[in-house]
């Protein structure tokens, strides 16, 4: 990202889209309704959609620099696209399905002025219904992913161990630094980013953040967490809680995109420990479709089926990214 020698704006809000229309005005609209006395530069990203978002933002929000990419660039290479046109001090990154709540901008800006060592910060993501979310994480490991994928970290929520992963131990309304934020919502000192690097495009999508979080603090900035930023987000469950899969098309292509993700990112910081997070899901799943395929209870032979679906999926993602070593060809 080129950083200018003095900043236009106080805040660039980098959106990416896909598809997601009326999500996507009501995001815009959140922007609006903050009345932040900030400078403000949004920017939005079209992935190609094709529902008419990109015309949308056209008309109904002039102010927006728009940018339309004529393929899906996935997430991290869409934002990258938008930091090439970032002239704020700072970079907010704003899903489509996410949406500002009043102070929340002036609080994001005032906490990274208060602490300079901040590389990026998160807020409280809530659900429509004031749910909490996942929103102040640790990094990846083998042991974290496998309490995730037990489903012992939903069992012992409280637990400092068991719950590490999402922190739900933890009370949520105290600030904390952390690991990683999710890109859901989060601010990035521009001169940071500079510094680091923007996102690695070989993540299609998955796993972003996580890999700049840690670049960041590898450069010695922090991770902040601040309970007092509230951002409404629809999104909600966490691709890491790794639920029964969809056994629909679309729904084995995210979770095939998520395992290519998790190869890259552990080959990248991590090396050969990346067989092992493989071996490590393709053991668990193996074993969960060994007990449950001969069951007569439906649900659980379901459950059994979809078991072999995640086997057959982490070798195909194995294969496809050379164990972690390349990205294939995007889009994927």
């Amino acid at each position: 990202m080129h950083v200018p020698v003095s900043f236009s704006f106080d805040v660039s809000i980098v959106i990416v889209s896909l598809n997601t229309r009326d999500l996507l005005r009501e995001c815009l609209q959140s922007v609006i309704r903050t009345g932040s006395s900030l400078r403000i530069q949004v920017i939005v990203i079209d992935n190609n959609s094709t529902d008419g978002s990109a015309a949308m933002v056209e008309q109904d929000f002039p102010d927006a620099v728009l940018i339309r990419s004529k393929v899906n660039l996935g997430f991290g290479r869409a934002n990258n696209l938008g930091f090439q046109s970032a002239r704020g001090r700072y970079v907010v990154l704003l899903n489509s399905d996410a949406f500002l709540t009043a102070g929340s901008l002036e609080r994001s800006v005032a906490h990274m002025d208060a602490n300079l060592q901040a590389g990026i910060g998160g807020g409280r993501l809530i659900g429509p219904d004031s749910s909490m979310q996942p929103s102040a994480r640790m990094f990846p490991t083998v042991l974290n992913d496998l309490i995730v994928l037990s489903g012992l970290a939903a069992r012992f929520p409280q637990s400092k161990f068991f719950g590490r992963f999402d922190r739900t131990w933890a009370n949520e309304l105290e600030c904390a630094e952390v690991d990683w934020v999710p890109g859901a919502f989060s601010i990035i000192r521009a001169d940071a980013l500079a510094q680091v690097g923007n996102f690695d495009p070989r993540f299609f999508l998955y796993y972003e953040e996580v890999d700049l979080c840690r670049r960041l603090k590898r450069k010695g900035y922090s991770v902040w967490y601040w309970p007092d930023i509230t951002v409404v987000h629809i999104g909600g469950q966490s691709s890491r809680q790794v639920p029964s899969l969809e056994t629909s098309r679309a729904g084995a292509q995210i979770t095939l995109w998520r395992m290519r993700s998790m190869l890259l990112y552990y080959r990248k910081h991590h090396g050969l420990l990346a067989r092992f997070a493989m071996l490590m899901e393709l053991v668990w799943y193996w074993l969960q479709a060994r007990r449950r395929q001969l069951s007569r209870d439906p649900e659980r032979r379901n459950t059994a089926y979809v078991a072999r679906l995640h086997v057959s999926m982490m070798g195909r993602a194995w294969r496809d990214t050379r164990g972690g070593r390349l990205s294939p060809a995007q889009p994927w």
